[in-house]
């Protein structure tokens, strides 16, 4: 969930009778994203903000969810403005990943931002892209969306549709 903007994004999104689960370990992403969701006027009942690791998604979503969802978004890396000590870990990340296939419709996107330049970014990084890489070709269809003449190990979208 970050700082909600992802969040917010994905409320407007959804309209009137979609919802978004957003997840994140720390209590300060909670509470901005709550802030930017309250001052944007958006219903607290279209969004269920959960302080847990991304790993518990799967666990956490109504049943019934797997095969029903449109979109998951992972924003990898840590917080900005917070503790660049808290940072996704590839082990979390990758089973992150794997629900969030499982839960997508036909036609469903997975949208991740990969941030490889930080502490351990690198290593979350190189998982990501072997994990899409990795994915049947009959049931998903996998792109990476990367700067190629930028230094300092920018950011990049990994994109995944299953069809």
């Amino acid at each position: 969930m970050g700082n909600g903007h992802d969040t917010l994004f994905l409320a407007g999104l959804v309209g009137e009778k979609g919802h978004v689960h957003a997840f994140d370990v720390q209590e300060a992403a909670l509470d901005s994203t709550r802030q930017r969701l309250d001052g944007a006027g958006i219903d607290a009942g279209r969004v269920t903000l959960y302080l847990r690791d991304h790993a518990d998604m799967l666990s956490s979503l109504p049943d019934g969810a797997a095969g029903r969802v449109a979109a998951v978004m992972f924003n990898l890396g840590y917080l900005p403005g917070g503790d660049h000590a808290v940072i996704t870990r590839r082990d979390s990340t990758l089973q992150a990943l794997d629900a969030a296939v499982r839960l997508l419709r036909p036609g469903g996107v997975v949208a991740v931002v990969v941030y490889p330049g930080h502490e351990g970014g690198g290593d979350e990084a190189a998982a990501v892209d072997e994990w899409a890489g990795s994915l049947p070709q009959a049931e998903y269809q996998a792109l990476s969306y990367k700067f190629l003449n930028q230094r300092n190990a920018p950011p990049y979208v990994v994109a995944i549709e299953k069809r």
